[in-house]
């Protein structure tokens, strides 16, 4: 909501490029979330916290939920180019780097039966900015 709020008050209306950032932000944050709390599901279930990758053993439901948002995030994050926000470099960027976030959510979910600490931790760690 940031995003949104500064561009509406900068612009003294809600435009269709705040809606853009807005999703970019949404689509983003699962992927990076999630990567991170399947990293710390231990200390999160020593803190007491339920979320997804500490209640399910096996970390199915979480590496498939970075997959959808990854495979998701690559149209989204083109949106800008395709609005006027941007050139085709930026285009090219989110484009290519949309693929490196897929190929490593893709990859958690290959080895999920047997955590891999390393994977989701080059997944949080590469992409903890959205594009």
């Amino acid at each position: 909501m940031p995003g949104v709020l500064g561009w509406t008050a900068a612009r003294g209306r809600l435009d269709i490029e705040a809606l853009v950032l807005f999703a970019i932000v949404f689509f983003w944050q699962f992927p990076h979330f999630f990567a991170i709390a399947w990293m710390y599901r231990d200390d999160y279930a020593r803190g007491g916290v339920r979320m997804m990758p500490v209640v399910e053993n096996d970390g199915r439901r979480t590496s498939w939920r970075i997959l959808f948002y990854s495979i998701a995030l690559v149209p989204v994050s083109m949106l800008p180019f395709f609005v006027g926000m941007s050139g085709v470099a930026y285009l090219v960027s989110a484009f290519v780097l949309g693929l490196a976030l897929v190929y490593f959510g893709f990859r958690l979910t290959q080895s999920r039966l047997q955590p891999s600490p390393g994977v989701s931790k080059r997944l949080a760690r590469n992409f903890s900015k959205p594009p």
